[in-house]
């Protein structure tokens, strides 16, 4: 390629390709499902084995009366209801026993006369003649001549017998069309003898990935690659909106592989999926295969003000529904949710679920883009006063974690710029079924608190653990939000860690120690020569080119770098990392020369380490909440000699509390 065809390429790199139209969400909706029919793609039998989680096609009606006969409901004596008129312990109605036992299956043929009863067994059919049951327990069998059995106590036509068709009655609605088939449903086919049941047929869904970068899971990765989790992610969400998926697999961005996958996909399913390749960017080209090869009416919106899922875009092909999603999996997921599953629901027969809301406040102060409406997944706490509080989960779009840990979402207007702490918000349940955590613990993150939580969990004991940094932690702590804040923030007149910063509502659990230091990349030259973590900063400094990682403001490790520094910025400084491990990373990839981290990430990642401060790791509990149970098998889960030296074997100062 010559010169100037480079520069031609890069210009169009540059420039990019601009959306469609970006329109609100509500209109997307609109311009997506005019050109759909909602509703069910047609019938199919299946078995009853097969049959959970399908929606009925047609009403069922009951072909057999349930139960077939008056069985009884008791164990006891099928006898004549008049024959015990009056009975009772101190003056017993004394009746003749006839040979055989009335057991389930048996068809007996000897009807019972005045003054007789037979034995019968719970289920058992009632014989002709009898008209009541009468209990074991209120009886006596004697036989010293012919058998007899005394009955102590009266009882009255119809007693303890099912009768024929009290349950289910021959030509009565057992369900009706449209009624999700779970196991009690199952159960009241099976008893009225369906072997096959008439359901909807589930719409197949085409899922492709898109994306030169993707690799699937399993396979060798190398550096700028990803695994596609899409693909699985979007698979799972398919068969609970009750579509069936049709996995593709991964497809590079090259303009002839994503023609041919498109038709690939369109000829395999009901509904077409593609994730990547929806936004503005030079290697984005799956809008363009789309736009030139969909029909009546091919593309009806590519861009949408929504955060995440700005990139979306939707189209029609002759009725069929394809949408090309944002690549990063949590706009992926949740442009699904909103625009896709509506319609896999209404193609498999499901009624549209009613999405479940609660009131929350607003933990922090969460700022917002303004002009699009905002979806911001939050996790609920219960705060001091029952109610919950919301916080923001703080990933962003690319991580593959934030849907699935969030319990809901907030909606952020189109016109905000941002939500002020303490403001009242309306939270959309991602899953109303799922219960609160056992445990809360927001505050600073450490793999040592990860193996605790890890124990905890294997005990059965629900956690959910928010980072937030030792600030957030703390404050979380004072407004009781929390069971427990993990905390390392230095006092800084005193030099002591945590305890100083308590007020008179928290009191602090003791946890153990950990080294900060300088983290650098093992074989860079410009360090080979510091013996201290101060050293190895004074060469940073001096050297323009040396690219610093920093940590985010509320972090303990934030406040020990501010002192370090003393008001330095070096290069970098503003770049926050969210923990100890994305500073190693950064540095252990080459996108950073250095940072502070604790020595044990530094030693996971094959890091050089120069320790600057041991400070102390401990967990901060409101007052209000130490006596629960979840805290005290935590304070004695961190006891216990056992993960004292598991958090020793991970580079830990954690020496067994009685001094061992």
């Amino acid at each position: 390629m010559s010169a100037a065809g480079t520069d031609a390429e890069l210009l169009r790199a540059a420039r990019q390709e601009q959306f469609l139209e970006v329109i609100d969400r509500e209109e997307a909706a609109r311009r997506f499902q005019r050109h759909l029919r909602l509703a069910p793609l047609g019938e199919e039998r299946v078995p009853l084995a097969a049959a959970r989680g399908r929606v009925l096609a047609r009403d069922l009606l009951a072909a057999v009366d349930v139960p077939g006969f008056d069985r009884a409901s008791v164990d006891g004596f099928a006898v004549r209801a008049a024959d015990t008129e009056g009975a009772s312990p101190a003056t017993p109605s004394e009746l003749r026993l006839l040979p055989g036992l009335l057991t389930p299956g048996v068809v007996w043929r000897q009807p019972v006369q005045r003054g007789e009863a037979a034995v019968i067994a719970t289920g058992g059919m009632v014989p002709r003649g009898a008209d009541a049951v009468v209990m074991v327990e209120h009886t006596e069998a004697s036989g010293s001549g012919a058998p007899v059995v005394a009955v102590r106590r009266a009882c009255v036509p119809g007693q303890g017998i099912a009768a024929a068709g009290s349950d289910i009655a021959r030509g009565e609605t057992v369900l009706r069309r449209g009624r999700r088939l779970t196991a009690r449903e199952i159960g009241m086919l099976a008893a009225t003898g369906f072997a096959e049941v008439p359901v909807w047929r589930r719409p197949r869904v085409a899922i492709v990935s898109t994306g030169d970068e993707l690799v699937p899971p399993g396979a060798a990765i190398r550096p700028g690659q990803v695994y596609d989790s899409n693909a699985a992610i979007l698979a799972a969400s398919v068969e609970e909106a009750g579509g069936e998926p049709v996995p593709l697999g991964i497809v590079p961005d090259q303009e002839a592989a994503l023609a041919a996958a498109f038709d690939r996909a369109l000829a395999a399913g009901d509904v077409v999926l593609l994730s990547g390749g929806t936004s503005k960017g030079a290697g984005d080209i799956a809008y363009r295969v789309a736009a030139s090869r969909l029909r009546d009416p091919g593309v009806v919106v590519h861009g949408v003000a929504l955060k995440p899922g700005k990139p979306l875009c939707l189209a029609v092909d002759c009725g069929k529904p394809v949408a090309i999603l944002p690549g990063f999996p949590s706009s992926a997921i949740f442009t699904f949710h909103e625009f896709i599953a509506p319609v896999i629901r209404a193609f498999a027969g499901r009624l549209e679920a009613e999405a479940e809301t609660v009131p929350a406040t607003l933990a922090v102060r969460t700022p917002s883009e303004r002009g699009r409406t905002e979806y911001l997944m939050v996790s609920l706490v219960r705060d001091a006063a029952g109610g919950l509080a919301a916080y923001p989960t703080a990933k962003g779009s690319g991580a593959v974690t934030a849907f699935s840990q969030a319990d809901g979402f907030v909606r952020v207007a189109a016109l905000t710029e941002a939500v002020p702490a303490g403001s009242p918000v309306t939270v959309t349940l991602i899953d109303a079924e799922s219960r609160p955590a056992d445990l809360v613990i927001i505050g600073s993150h450490c793999v040592g608190l990860d193996m605790l939580v890890g124990r905890m969990e294997q005990e059965g004991i629900g956690v959910k653990a928010l980072n937030v940094g030792s600030s957030g932690g703390l404050l979380a702590a004072r407004r009781g939000e929390c069971d427990i804040a993990p905390i390392h923030l230095m006092d800084p007149e005193t030099g002591e860690y945590n305890r100083p910063l308590l007020d008179e509502t928290l009191t602090l659990l003791p946890g153990y120690g950990r080294m900060q230091g300088v983290v650098v990349a093992a074989d860079d030259p410009r360090f080979a020569g510091c013996s201290s973590a101060t050293e190895a900063v004074a060469v940073a400094l001096a050297d323009p080119e040396a690219l610093m990682i920093g940590r985010n403001a509320g972090s303990g490790t934030r406040v020990l770098i501010d002192r370090l520094l003393a008001g330095a910025r070096p290069p970098g400084y503003a770049n926050q990392a969210k923990s100890h491990n994305a500073v190693a990373a950064a540095v252990a990839q080459g996108r950073a020369d250095w940072g502070i981290a604790i020595e044990t990430v530094a030693r996971q990642y094959g890091l050089g380490f120069l320790p600057l401060q041991a400070e102390q790791y401990d967990f901060a509990v409101p007052l209000a909440r130490r006596d629960r149970a979840a805290v005290n098998r935590f304070a004695a889960v961190l006891a216990e000699p056992a993960t004292r030296a598991a958090l020793r074997d991970l580079g830990f100062d954690a020496p067994d509390p009685a001094g061992g």
